[in-house]
């Protein structure tokens, strides 16, 4: 589960995108986004997340945070803990006291949100969408429309912060009519943080008694 949904939290700190047919404006504003979160040295997302499928009487609600640092991340989510560390992904959950420990496969775009974002890089139409005005923040999403029919993703909308340049929301709708909202409660930046802090201590773990598994 956590790996399925750090896919849409990944978009909000590491927008890279490289376009398909679309819109000038819709471009220029994701460039700018691109520019600005790459500048950060680290980010801190404080996020909600809205799980919703009318049909299947679905609505589930969590919140999240997630620490990323190049390609080094810590995401606490759903109750459980993933660390990626550059080499190797960690979830820790410590409801069933156990650890699992996965080797990173460079052709697997599900290991860390940079990877994972090679999925938007191509293979999608984007448009200029609505403007929305949440609390005197001007919101531009940006709608983007996958090329391959097959595909179980409908549509993505980027919710853009105009003056900040940060993604404020992301609203993907699936094909089964699962609508996935991710909205941002707090972004910081550059944050003081410990070098440790995307180090695992697996001696901590069994101390503790978890169950550590390798795949």
């Amino acid at each position: 589960m956590i790996k399925k949904h750090i896919l849409f939290i990944a978009l909000f700190a590491s927008a890279v995108f490289s376009y398909g047919q679309g819109s000038d404006k819709a471009k220029a504003l994701l460039d700018e986004v691109y520019n600005k979160v790459k500048s950060y040295k680290n980010i801190y997302i404080d996020f909600q997340s809205t799980i919703e499928n009318t049909e299947a009487d679905l609505k589930q609600d969590t919140n999240g945070n997630v620490t990323l640092s190049g390609e080094k991340y810590v995401l606490n989510y759903l109750g459980a803990q993933q660390l990626y560390d550059g080499k190797k992904v960690y979830t820790i959950v410590p409801e069933n006291e156990e650890v699992t420990i996965e080797d990173v496969n460079e052709e697997d775009d599900n290991v860390s949100p940079s990877k994972m974002l090679t999925f938007y890089k191509t293979g999608h139409n984007y448009q200029w969408d609505i403007e929305q005005n949440v609390g005197g923040r001007k919101i531009q999403y940006v709608k983007l429309t996958p090329i391959d029919s097959n595909t179980e993703i409908k549509s993505i909308l980027l919710g853009i912060d105009t003056q900040t340049k940060h993604i404020y929301k992301l609203i993907q709708t699936g094909n089964n009519g699962t609508k996935t909202t991710i909205t941002v409660n707090s972004f910081k930046t550059d944050q003081p943080i410990s070098g440790a802090m995307f180090t695992f201590n697996e001696k901590k773990y069994e101390d503790k008694g978890y169950y550590i598994t390798r795949n």
